[in-house]
């Protein structure tokens, strides 16, 4: 497991999460937010160049 972090598509607050590195270098899934339990759609992507997962949230429709 990694840890890294996201914003909330919903409230903007920082939350952070763990990513399954077994996963592979992309992934999607969904999370609710730990501050306003909106689920978040998140986009996982390894970043080479940075060492790092980045992750996006978008809000699930």
């Amino acid at each position: 497991m990694y840890a890294s972090s996201y914003q909330c598509a919903g409230c903007f607050e920082w939350i952070e999460t763990t990513v399954d590195e077994s996963g592979g270098s992309r992934q999607q899934y969904v999370e609710d937010c730990q501050v306003c339990c909106k689920p978040n759609v998140l986009t996982v992507r390894w970043d080479a160049s940075e060492r790092a997962f980045g992750i996006t949230a978008e809000l699930e429709s």
